[in-house]
Protein backbone atom coordinates (compact mmCIF):
# COMPACT_ATOMS: atom_id res chain seq x y z
CA UNK A 1 0.00 0.00 0.00
CA UNK A 2 1.61 3.52 -1.19
CA UNK A 3 1.30 6.09 2.02
CA UNK A 4 1.85 9.38 2.06
CA UNK A 5 5.38 10.91 2.15
CA UNK A 6 6.28 12.00 5.80
CA UNK A 7 9.05 13.82 7.17
CA UNK A 8 9.50 12.45 11.41
CA UNK A 9 11.44 14.43 13.61
CA UNK A 10 11.48 14.19 17.94
CA UNK A 11 11.86 11.53 20.01
CA UNK A 12 9.80 8.35 19.65
CA UNK A 13 8.38 8.35 22.93
CA UNK A 14 7.39 11.92 23.05
CA UNK A 15 3.71 12.41 22.56
CA UNK A 16 2.92 12.39 17.96
CA UNK A 17 1.94 15.53 16.37
CA UNK A 18 0.73 15.60 13.00
CA UNK A 19 1.11 18.63 10.94
CA UNK A 20 -0.32 19.16 7.64
CA UNK A 21 0.21 21.60 4.87
CA UNK A 22 -1.74 23.81 2.74
CA UNK A 23 -2.21 23.09 -1.06
CA UNK A 24 1.01 23.60 -3.42
CA UNK A 25 3.36 23.59 -0.49
CA UNK A 26 5.65 21.18 0.62
CA UNK A 27 6.71 20.01 4.59
CA UNK A 28 9.13 23.04 3.75
CA UNK A 29 5.79 25.20 5.19
CA UNK A 30 7.09 24.01 8.26
CA UNK A 31 10.56 24.42 8.71
CA UNK A 32 10.53 27.52 11.01
CA UNK A 33 8.32 25.51 13.70
CA UNK A 34 8.47 21.96 13.62
CA UNK A 35 12.03 21.59 14.80
CA UNK A 36 11.04 23.39 18.28
CA UNK A 37 7.32 21.03 18.35
CA UNK A 38 10.02 18.18 18.14
CA UNK A 39 11.65 18.68 22.00
CA UNK A 40 7.79 18.10 23.19
CA UNK A 41 6.70 16.09 20.54
CA UNK A 42 7.33 13.47 18.20
CA UNK A 43 6.64 15.35 14.71
CA UNK A 44 5.39 13.83 11.35
CA UNK A 45 5.11 16.37 8.83
CA UNK A 46 3.19 14.56 6.18
CA UNK A 47 3.21 15.63 2.14
CA UNK A 48 -0.32 16.02 0.20
CA UNK A 49 -0.52 13.89 -2.86
CA UNK A 50 1.78 15.13 -5.79
CA UNK A 51 3.58 17.10 -3.41
CA UNK A 52 6.51 17.17 -2.03
CA UNK A 53 7.63 13.02 -2.53
CA UNK A 54 4.37 11.86 -2.36
CA UNK A 55 2.88 9.88 -5.61
CA UNK A 56 0.04 11.83 -7.89
CA UNK A 57 -1.89 8.53 -8.17
CA UNK A 58 -2.50 8.55 -4.45
CA UNK A 59 -5.80 10.68 -4.95
CA UNK A 60 -7.57 11.68 -8.56
CA UNK A 61 -10.65 13.31 -9.94
CA UNK A 62 -13.18 14.08 -7.81
CA UNK A 63 -11.32 13.64 -4.64
CA UNK A 64 -12.76 14.73 -1.00
CA UNK A 65 -11.12 16.01 2.47
CA UNK A 66 -12.34 12.76 3.56
CA UNK A 67 -9.88 11.00 1.13
CA UNK A 68 -7.23 12.89 2.22
CA UNK A 69 -8.27 12.37 6.03
CA UNK A 70 -7.89 8.45 5.25
CA UNK A 71 -4.34 8.80 3.92
CA UNK A 72 -3.31 10.72 6.86
CA UNK A 73 -4.62 7.75 9.13
CA UNK A 74 -2.83 4.93 7.25
CA UNK A 75 -0.16 7.10 7.68
CA UNK A 76 -0.47 7.21 11.29
CA UNK A 77 -1.30 3.23 11.59
CA UNK A 78 1.62 2.52 9.20
CA UNK A 79 3.86 4.61 12.33
CA UNK A 80 2.26 2.69 14.97
CA UNK A 81 0.10 6.09 16.09
CA UNK A 82 -3.20 5.96 17.52
CA UNK A 83 -4.16 9.26 19.07
CA UNK A 84 -2.34 12.40 18.02
CA UNK A 85 -2.34 16.02 18.30
CA UNK A 86 -3.12 17.94 14.58
CA UNK A 87 -2.33 21.08 13.11
CA UNK A 88 -2.68 22.32 9.32
CA UNK A 89 -2.73 24.54 7.45
CA UNK A 90 -5.69 25.49 5.06
CA UNK A 91 -6.47 22.10 3.29
CA UNK A 92 -4.38 20.75 5.78
CA UNK A 93 -6.60 22.01 8.40
CA UNK A 94 -9.62 20.72 6.84
CA UNK A 95 -8.29 17.34 6.78
CA UNK A 96 -8.30 18.31 10.87
CA UNK A 97 -11.51 19.23 11.05
CA UNK A 98 -12.37 16.20 9.25
CA UNK A 99 -10.41 13.98 11.83
CA UNK A 100 -11.91 15.86 14.43
CA UNK A 101 -15.49 15.12 13.33
CA UNK A 102 -15.46 11.75 12.06
CA UNK A 103 -12.17 10.08 13.78
CA UNK A 104 -12.92 11.63 17.17
CA UNK A 105 -11.65 8.50 18.77
CA UNK A 106 -7.86 9.47 17.39
CA UNK A 107 -7.67 13.31 17.79
CA UNK A 108 -6.12 14.77 21.45
CA UNK A 109 -6.25 18.12 19.93
CA UNK A 110 -6.76 20.04 17.29
CA UNK A 111 -5.23 23.43 15.76
CA UNK A 112 -6.52 25.04 12.49
CA UNK A 113 -4.27 27.82 10.89
CA UNK A 114 -5.57 29.86 8.12
CA UNK A 115 -8.34 27.66 7.43
CA UNK A 116 -12.33 27.19 6.77
CA UNK A 117 -14.93 24.79 7.52
CA UNK A 118 -16.21 25.61 3.82
CA UNK A 119 -13.63 27.65 1.20
CA UNK A 120 -16.15 30.32 -0.51
CA UNK A 121 -18.23 27.28 -2.65
CA UNK A 122 -17.52 25.23 -4.94
CA UNK A 123 -17.25 27.64 -8.57
CA UNK A 124 -13.56 29.08 -7.83
CA UNK A 125 -12.30 25.65 -6.85
CA UNK A 126 -13.84 24.03 -10.05
CA UNK A 127 -12.61 27.22 -12.17
CA UNK A 128 -9.18 26.41 -10.96
CA UNK A 129 -9.15 22.66 -11.36
CA UNK A 130 -9.66 22.65 -14.86
CA UNK A 131 -7.45 25.58 -15.66
CA UNK A 132 -4.48 23.44 -14.20
CA UNK A 133 -5.12 20.45 -16.12
CA UNK A 134 -5.77 22.63 -18.87
CA UNK A 135 -2.64 24.86 -18.81
CA UNK A 136 -0.56 23.26 -15.53
CA UNK A 137 0.78 25.00 -12.91
CA UNK A 138 3.68 27.40 -14.03
CA UNK A 139 1.67 30.09 -14.56
CA UNK A 140 -0.93 30.09 -11.04
CA UNK A 141 2.94 29.80 -9.18
CA UNK A 142 3.27 33.31 -10.72
CA UNK A 143 0.57 34.20 -8.16
CA UNK A 144 1.71 32.59 -5.42
CA UNK A 145 2.98 35.53 -3.26
CA UNK A 146 0.25 37.83 -3.35
CA UNK A 147 -1.58 34.27 -2.28
CA UNK A 148 0.03 33.07 -0.03
CA UNK A 149 2.06 36.47 1.74
CA UNK A 150 2.14 40.10 2.34
CA UNK A 151 3.76 42.12 -0.30
CA UNK A 152 7.63 42.27 0.04
CA UNK A 153 7.49 38.72 1.59
CA UNK A 154 7.97 35.73 -0.22
CA UNK A 155 9.68 31.94 0.56
CA UNK A 156 11.08 31.03 -2.69
CA UNK A 157 11.34 26.92 -1.56
CA UNK A 158 7.54 27.32 -1.31
CA UNK A 159 7.10 29.08 -4.45
CA UNK A 160 9.43 26.59 -6.27
CA UNK A 161 7.48 23.35 -4.41
CA UNK A 162 3.89 24.82 -5.87
CA UNK A 163 5.32 25.25 -9.70
CA UNK A 164 6.84 21.48 -8.91
CA UNK A 165 3.74 20.17 -8.11
CA UNK A 166 2.03 17.32 -9.72
CA UNK A 167 -0.93 18.98 -11.84
CA UNK A 168 -3.32 16.37 -11.80
CA UNK A 169 -2.88 15.76 -8.09
CA UNK A 170 -3.48 19.08 -7.22
CA UNK A 171 -6.47 19.88 -9.32
CA UNK A 172 -7.89 16.35 -7.86
CA UNK A 173 -7.01 19.02 -4.23
CA UNK A 174 -9.14 21.18 -5.83
CA UNK A 175 -12.14 19.25 -5.68
CA UNK A 176 -11.81 18.13 -2.31
CA UNK A 177 -11.71 21.72 -1.46
CA UNK A 178 -14.58 22.45 -3.85
CA UNK A 179 -17.00 19.77 -1.93
CA UNK A 180 -16.11 21.07 1.53
CA UNK A 181 -18.14 22.18 4.06
CA UNK A 182 -18.56 21.39 7.68
CA UNK A 183 -20.55 24.23 8.57
CA UNK A 184 -23.25 22.19 10.12
CA UNK A 185 -20.49 19.84 11.98
CA UNK A 186 -18.42 21.68 13.49
CA UNK A 187 -20.68 21.27 17.30
CA UNK A 188 -19.61 17.70 16.80
CA UNK A 189 -16.08 18.18 17.31
CA UNK A 190 -14.86 17.36 21.08
CA UNK A 191 -11.19 17.67 20.84
CA UNK A 192 -9.63 20.65 22.48
CA UNK A 193 -9.57 23.47 19.81
CA UNK A 194 -7.48 26.30 18.64
CA UNK A 195 -7.54 28.47 15.90
CA UNK A 196 -5.25 30.58 14.20
CA UNK A 197 -6.37 33.12 11.68
CA UNK A 198 -3.80 35.57 9.67
CA UNK A 199 -5.18 39.40 10.06
CA UNK A 200 -3.74 39.61 6.19
CA UNK A 201 -5.00 36.46 4.54
CA UNK A 202 -7.10 37.14 1.66
CA UNK A 203 -7.95 33.35 1.25
CA UNK A 204 -9.14 32.15 4.90
CA UNK A 205 -9.85 35.40 6.20
CA UNK A 206 -10.24 35.99 10.27
CA UNK A 207 -13.84 36.00 9.92
CA UNK A 208 -13.72 32.10 8.80
CA UNK A 209 -11.53 31.03 11.69
CA UNK A 210 -14.06 33.40 13.87
CA UNK A 211 -16.97 30.63 12.24
CA UNK A 212 -15.23 27.83 13.34
CA UNK A 213 -14.22 29.38 17.06
CA UNK A 214 -18.10 30.60 17.33
CA UNK A 215 -19.20 26.66 16.82
CA UNK A 216 -16.73 24.13 17.94
CA UNK A 217 -17.33 24.49 22.11
CA UNK A 218 -14.65 25.64 24.03
CA UNK A 219 -12.47 26.50 21.33
CA UNK A 220 -9.71 29.23 21.08
CA UNK A 221 -8.87 31.72 18.54
CA UNK A 222 -5.84 33.89 17.98
CA UNK A 223 -5.41 35.95 15.08
CA UNK A 224 -1.54 37.17 14.03
CA UNK A 225 -1.36 40.58 12.99
CA UNK A 226 0.91 41.15 10.13
CA UNK A 227 0.30 37.93 8.77
CA UNK A 228 -1.11 36.64 5.36
CA UNK A 229 -2.27 32.75 4.20
CA UNK A 230 0.76 30.82 5.21
CA UNK A 231 1.25 32.24 8.53
CA UNK A 232 3.61 29.55 9.66
CA UNK A 233 6.28 30.09 7.07
CA UNK A 234 5.98 33.94 7.47
CA UNK A 235 5.10 34.69 11.75
CA UNK A 236 7.01 31.60 12.83
CA UNK A 237 7.45 32.64 16.55
CA UNK A 238 3.57 34.16 16.73
CA UNK A 239 2.53 30.21 15.43
CA UNK A 240 5.03 28.40 17.64
CA UNK A 241 3.68 30.47 20.76
CA UNK A 242 -0.11 29.49 19.63
CA UNK A 243 0.97 26.26 19.28
CA UNK A 244 3.36 25.55 22.42
CA UNK A 245 0.30 27.00 24.77
CA UNK A 246 -2.32 24.87 23.18
CA UNK A 247 -0.40 21.30 22.81
CA UNK A 248 1.08 21.82 26.01
CA UNK A 249 -0.97 21.19 28.44
CA UNK A 250 0.22 18.35 30.30
CA UNK A 251 3.77 19.93 30.94
CA UNK A 252 1.70 22.95 32.12
CA UNK A 253 0.00 20.62 34.66
CA UNK A 254 2.86 18.96 35.33
CA UNK A 255 4.87 22.23 36.15
CA UNK A 256 2.17 23.49 38.68
CA UNK A 257 2.31 20.23 40.24
CA UNK A 258 6.07 19.92 40.64
CA UNK A 259 6.14 23.60 42.20
CA UNK A 260 3.40 22.30 44.60
CA UNK A 261 5.52 19.56 45.61
CA UNK A 262 9.17 20.32 45.11
CA UNK A 263 8.37 23.83 45.83
CA UNK A 264 8.83 26.95 43.75
CA UNK A 265 12.44 27.81 44.88
CA UNK A 266 13.95 24.27 43.44
CA UNK A 267 11.94 24.19 40.76
CA UNK A 268 12.94 27.95 39.55
CA UNK A 269 16.80 26.75 40.10
CA UNK A 270 16.39 23.84 37.75
CA UNK A 271 15.15 26.16 34.77
CA UNK A 272 17.94 28.73 35.62
CA UNK A 273 19.93 25.38 34.86
CA UNK A 274 18.07 24.41 32.06
CA UNK A 275 20.16 24.09 28.45
CA UNK A 276 19.05 23.50 24.96
CA UNK A 277 21.20 20.10 25.73
CA UNK A 278 18.72 19.29 29.05
CA UNK A 279 15.26 21.33 27.78
CA UNK A 280 13.76 17.80 26.74
CA UNK A 281 15.20 15.74 29.58
CA UNK A 282 13.33 18.84 31.83
CA UNK A 283 10.03 18.71 29.48
CA UNK A 284 10.20 14.60 30.20
CA UNK A 285 9.79 15.12 33.92
CA UNK A 286 7.43 17.70 33.79
CA UNK A 287 5.69 16.17 31.60
CA UNK A 288 5.14 12.26 32.39
CA UNK A 289 6.40 12.40 36.11
CA UNK A 290 4.41 15.23 37.03
CA UNK A 291 1.73 15.68 34.68
CA UNK A 292 0.81 12.08 34.67
CA UNK A 293 2.42 10.33 37.52
CA UNK A 294 1.62 12.63 40.47
CA UNK A 295 -1.57 13.76 39.31
CA UNK A 296 -3.25 10.49 39.36
CA UNK A 297 -5.18 9.85 41.66
CA UNK A 298 -5.21 6.30 42.70
CA UNK A 299 -2.54 7.47 45.45
CA UNK A 300 -2.74 10.21 47.45
CA UNK A 301 0.33 12.68 47.57
CA UNK A 302 1.55 11.45 51.07
CA UNK A 303 1.16 7.83 49.47
CA UNK A 304 3.46 8.72 46.72
CA UNK A 305 5.68 10.84 48.94
CA UNK A 306 6.22 7.94 51.22
CA UNK A 307 6.89 5.64 48.18
CA UNK A 308 9.39 8.13 46.81
CA UNK A 309 11.57 7.78 50.03
CA UNK A 310 11.45 4.02 50.10
CA UNK A 311 12.84 4.10 45.88
CA UNK A 312 15.23 6.64 46.68
CA UNK A 313 16.90 5.06 49.29
CA UNK A 314 16.70 2.17 47.72
CA UNK A 315 18.86 2.92 45.10
CA UNK A 316 21.10 5.63 47.45
CA UNK A 317 20.24 8.67 45.24
CA UNK A 318 20.61 10.57 48.88
CA UNK A 319 20.64 14.21 46.93
CA UNK A 320 16.96 13.31 45.43
CA UNK A 321 16.39 12.24 49.21
CA UNK A 322 17.11 15.39 50.60
CA UNK A 323 14.80 17.21 47.97
CA UNK A 324 11.80 14.59 48.89
CA UNK A 325 12.22 14.90 52.61
CA UNK A 326 11.20 18.18 51.78
CA UNK A 327 8.78 17.55 49.50
CA UNK A 328 7.14 14.70 51.96
CA UNK A 329 6.77 17.86 54.48
CA UNK A 330 4.78 19.59 51.83
CA UNK A 331 2.70 16.45 51.39
CA UNK A 332 1.54 16.83 55.20
CA UNK A 333 4.30 13.98 56.50
CA UNK A 334 5.44 14.35 60.03
CA UNK A 335 9.09 13.84 61.05
CA UNK A 336 7.80 10.64 63.20
CA UNK A 337 6.37 9.14 59.81
CA UNK A 338 9.08 10.17 57.57
CA UNK A 339 11.56 8.37 60.02
CA UNK A 340 8.90 5.50 59.98
CA UNK A 341 9.48 5.12 56.23
CA UNK A 342 12.86 5.56 56.53
CA UNK A 343 13.05 2.62 59.37
CA UNK A 344 11.40 0.08 57.03
CA UNK A 345 13.75 0.93 54.48
CA UNK A 346 16.02 -0.70 56.72
CA UNK A 347 14.64 -3.96 56.66
CA UNK A 348 13.94 -4.13 52.85
CA UNK A 349 16.58 -2.13 51.62
CA UNK A 350 19.75 -2.84 54.04
CA UNK A 351 20.78 -1.24 57.06
CA UNK A 352 23.73 0.96 55.74
CA UNK A 353 21.53 2.48 53.36
CA UNK A 354 18.66 3.48 55.76
CA UNK A 355 22.12 4.50 58.07
CA UNK A 356 23.09 7.30 54.66
CA UNK A 357 19.04 8.23 54.46
CA UNK A 358 18.62 8.90 58.46
CA UNK A 359 21.83 11.00 57.75
CA UNK A 360 20.29 13.09 54.94
CA UNK A 361 16.70 12.83 56.49
CA UNK A 362 17.93 14.39 60.04
CA UNK A 363 19.85 16.99 58.46
CA UNK A 364 16.81 18.53 55.98
CA UNK A 365 14.58 18.41 59.20
CA UNK A 366 17.22 20.66 60.82
CA UNK A 367 17.09 23.11 58.34
CA UNK A 368 13.40 23.38 58.23
CA UNK A 369 13.30 23.69 61.66
CA UNK A 370 15.68 26.32 61.98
Amino acid sequence: MKLLDHHAEGPTSAPPLLLGPSLGTSSALWDKVAPELSITHRVVRWELPGHGGSDADLIGAGATVGDLAGLVLALADSLGIERFAYAGVSLGGAVGLHLAVHHPERVDSLAVICSSAHFNGAKPWEERAAAVRREGLAGLAESANARWFTPGFTVPELVRDHRDADPGAYAACCDALAAFDLRDRLAEISSPTLLIAGREDPATPPVHLREIADAVPGAALVEIPGASHLAPAQCPQAVLTALRAHFDGGARRGMEVRREVLGDAHVERAQARQTPFTARFQDFISRYAWGEIWTDPTLTRRERSMITLTALVAHGHYDELAMHVRAALRNDLTPDEIGAVLLQTAVYCGVPAANSAFATAQRVLAEEEG
